[in-house]
């Protein structure tokens, strides 16, 4: 009878655990996913406060807009110019590039077996300052003049050359320093109207001021922005202008030497 009654006891023990571990489980579960309900509330909530992504182009308009059209055209045009004369600058250096080596065993293989007017006429031929160096060189020579003066008319079409290639350098270097000039100026402009916008208001708040200091900072950046984009060109130039004007000399007194021996046999 007592076995019974334990058997009935240990039974009523295992079916009450059994039940509150149930419940337990119920109520994770409904935990469990009001949670996940309120998760997916909060992103969903998070997903529709979160901004649209504004274009590139678009924020841009705004921030233009925004220094003053007056002052950002004008820091948009030294862009502008200056990126033009920046291009033209690189096309003429890029075509005034010759292959120097192939240029001078024409004109000496053209001396040996035309003279000085088949040499004279390969040089015409090819572009760039070096040929056109060449070209004085020989009418020179073929002119009947010295050596000598032959090698003073290459250093003197030598020096017009080269400032041909440095041509709009100092138009690039001015709108360098007027971009960044023009956005101080509408930075100075920008503080005096944050200064009359306080004056007016009698109140030193930041909603005051704040219009007026965000003009001065959009214009100064624009400018500075600009000035060095154009100072990278302007520094490229140069290093061709620089490159192109030693490959001259080279050339140019390689030519000597070819004429030199030319002169001796012939």
């Amino acid at each position: 009878m007592k076995k019974i009654f334990m058997f009935l006891a240990v039974m009523g023990v295992m079916a009450f655990s059994a039940q509150n571990a149930a419940a337990q489980n119920a109520a994770a579960q409904d935990e469990q996913a009001a949670e996940t309900t309120a998760t997916e509330v909060v992103t969903e909530t998070t997903e529709e406060a979160l901004p649209e992504e504004v274009p590139m182009h678009q924020a841009l308009k705004t921030k233009f807009i925004e220094g003053g059209a007056g002052f950002m055209a004008l820091v948009i045009a030294c862009l502008i110019l200056g990126l033009a004369l920046c291009i033209e600058r690189i096309l003429y250096l890029g075509f005034s590039k010759t292959n120097t080596k192939k240029l001078l065993a024409k004109v000496e293989d053209a001396l040996k077996n035309g003279g000085v007017e088949a040499a004279t006429d390969v040089c015409r031929n090819t572009r760039g300052p070096v040929a056109a160096i060449f070209t004085q060189a020989l009418l020179r020579l073929a002119d009947g003049q010295s050596l000598e003066d032959v090698e003073k008319s290459v250093v003197s079409y030598g020096g017009v050359e080269a400032s041909k290639m440095e041509q709009n350098l100092s138009w690039i270097s001015l709108f360098i320093a007027i971009a960044p000039s023009l956005g101080f100026l509408g930075t100075v402009i920008g503080m005096i109207q944050a200064f009359d916008a306080i004056q007016v208001a009698g109140d030193m708040s930041p909603n005051v001021v704040a219009g007026g200091m965000k003009v001065a900072l959009i214009t100064t950046v624009g400018g500075l922005i600009v000035a060095v984009i154009l100072q990278i060109f302007y520094n490229y130039i140069l290093s061709q202008v620089e490159s192109l004007t030693i490959e001259m000399e080279d050339a140019s007194i390689s030519l000597m030497d070819v004429l030199v021996k030319y002169q001796e046999n012939k």
